[in-house]
């Protein structure tokens, strides 16, 4: 699988770092990269308890200082050609079942998906990068909502993790470790996983896929030693 040249994409494993507020430590390269003044966001992955109007606020209010104006999907009579107009795209983390769902069954994801094939940039943290991948397979989320199948927009090569966390040698949890989960879906799904550790991202140009930020990722493929890939170019 190729990834088009036209496709201009960021998949951002968190919105907020330790001992930052929410998207400060990459909001100046979300607005380099976008090189627009607006963009259209989706909330469809709502945190639980925060409304579409309240999501969308959070990350207007968080782009502000950067002259970007922000307009939740939800505000638009046709959210359908509200992203086929829209300048560029950001979806916002939550639930990734959630957020499949209801793409799904407001007839959203191949709209989507053909305005990112365009060119259109798209920015996804946490689910919103879940979805650029295979499947939402690997998210770490609960299935809290049921969608029509776990295929995603199928615009990287690969399945993603985002929050991968390495296992604690000082914790007694004897429980299953990140990297014992990715394994067992492994046991019956071929798909490569890249796992996305916190402070790291994604960015897609030219059909380059690059690893950004100052941490290594962990690429697992089915019945191969997972690899730590350095921050730069990642080939598959």
């Amino acid at each position: 699988m190729e990834i088009g040249k036209n496709i201009r994409l960021m998949a951002i494993s968190t919105s907020t770092v330790y001992g930052s507020d929410f998207l400060v430590y990459i909001r100046d390269r979300i607005a380099d990269f976008i090189g627009e003044k607006q963009i259209l966001f989706i909330p469809y992955a709502r945190p639980s308890g925060i409304s579409y109007d309240d999501y969308t606020a959070k990350v207007s209010q968080a782009l502000a200082s950067l002259g970007i104006a922000v307009r939740g999907i939800h505000e638009f009579e046709n959210p359908a050609q509200a992203i086929r107009e829209a300048s560029s795209i950001f979806t916002g983390g939550g639930n990734t079942f959630l957020l499949l769902k209801t793409l799904q069954e407001k007839g959203l994801l191949s709209v989507l998906k053909e305005e990112i094939e365009k060119g259109k940039p798209y920015v996804g943290t946490s689910a919103g990068s879940n979805l650029t991948g295979l499947t939402i397979s690997t998210t770490n989320d609960m299935p809290i909502v049921y969608p029509q199948g776990f295929d995603a927009l199928q615009i990287l090569p690969f399945n993603i993790n985002p929050h991968y966390l390495d296992p604690d040698p000082n914790s007694t949890h004897k429980g299953e470790t990140r990297e014992t989960r990715i394994q067992e879906f492994h046991v019956y799904n071929v798909q490569p996983v890249l796992g996305i550790r916190e402070g790291s991202w994604l960015e897609v140009e030219n059909g380059q896929v690059v690893l950004a930020g100052n941490l290594t990722a962990r690429l697992f493929r089915q019945g191969a030693t997972p690899v730590e890939l350095s921050p730069g170019q990642i080939d598959f």
